[in-house]
Parts: structure tokens; sequence; C-alpha cells
């Protein structure tokens, strides 16, 4: 299970809420110990995940 660096909050979890329509300022007031960073850090460990498993069902 992956977490936001120095959190306790995982990388599923915060997907999750920005998927399910909550704002990055919402979660950064619900979860003070995230900052904009971690969420930047999310989704681009989520992108770059989507790619790599792309890339391997084309291979």
């Amino acid at each position: 299970m992956q977490v936001a660096r120095a959190t306790r909050i995982t990388v599923s979890d915060v997907l999750e809420y920005l998927a399910g329509g909550m704002s990055q300022d919402k979660i950064l007031s619900d979860f003070p110990d995230l900052r904009p960073e971690h969420i930047q850090a999310v989704l681009r460990y989520a992108a770059e995940r989507k790619k790599r498993l792309s890339e391997l069902t084309v291979a």
C-alpha cells in the first residue's frame, strides 16, 4: 500500500477523494498533514502506473 510521503494517507484514498469530486483544497483542509505537493505526487504516481500498465498490455 503506497502512502503519501511522511503521512499515513494512502495514495488510493487521495485518488478516491479526487475521483469522488472532492477538491484539492477540501482534501488539504481535511488532512492537515498533506501538502499540495503530496497531491501532485499522487497524481504523478497514478499517471506513471497507468502508463506502465498500458505498455505491458500492448507488448
